[in-house]
């Protein structure tokens, strides 16, 4: 399993049969450098999308045009994409399970909100969401944006992953003492991989306090474009 970060709260992630973009924001990311797009999209089988805000989710339907790949999220979101840009979708909803190929990728509740931008202001863009991806004898937790909640508890009782990309940069988020909260009260990661940080000035630049509020979890800032190998 290969798990690269391109940058805020995008992803590749190669695990079984597949290589899913987790809400690829590359054109505008300023940690993302753009001549790099080919390289993180190549061989992308679909694409996963946590909500409607538009540093996740802005360029997804022309990316997955470009790609020939669906995409899969909210069935509200991925219901509106398709009558307006045609694109390829599985709407699906929490609680609900999807299989890509050899992959299960299940929809989990987040706390966040979701929009997209419109002619007189914000309008709605289904529900926020996270992802439990089971694969390789694994389950990655992709938080998506969030704060903490009790639904983690059963989240981490049920799913068990043992992989949490978390996002914890704060202000839009759980910040780094949070996360680190969460992890540790609810869950039992052998690895977490922060994100949604180190973006712009106003997000957290690094994951010191996440380290030291989970000893013995090998917590793992990512480099953008670097694989850490799983």
């Amino acid at each position: 399993m290969k798990i690269t970060w391109l940058g805020h709260a995008s992803f590749r992630i190669e695990i079984e049969d597949q290589v899913l973009l987790i809400d690829p924001w590359l054109g505008g990311n300023p940690l993302f450098p753009e001549e790099c797009e080919g390289e993180a999209t190549a061989g992308a089988t679909a694409i996963l999308v946590t909500h409607g805000h538009g540093d996740h989710a802005a360029e997804v339907p022309a990316l997955a045009a470009d790609l020939g790949v669906p995409v899969c999220g909210i069935y509200d979101l991925m219901s509106h994409w398709a009558e307006k840009h045609g694109t390829e979708v599985t709407g699906f909803n929490k609680g609900g399970t999807i299989r890509l190929g050899e992959v299960a990728v299940t929809m989990v509740n987040a706390v966040h909100s979701s929009s997209m931008p419109g002619p007189h202001g914000p309008v709605y863009a289904g529900a926020e969401a996270g992802y439990m991806i089971a694969g390789e004898g694994h389950t990655i937790y992709v938080s998506g944006d969030t704060d903490i909640m009790a639904d983690m508890g059963w989240m981490g009782e049920y799913h068990k992953p043992d992989i949490g990309i978390l996002a914890a940069g704060g202000h839009f988020t759980m910040d780094m003492k949070r996360a680190a909260f969460a992890a540790k009260k609810y869950f039992d990661f052998k690895t977490v991989i922060p994100c949604h940080y180190r973006t712009f000035p106003l997000l957290e630049q690094k994951a010191d306090a996440l380290r030291a509020g989970l000893p013995g979890v090998n917590v793992i800032e990512p480099e953008v474009l670097e694989p850490i190998v799983i």
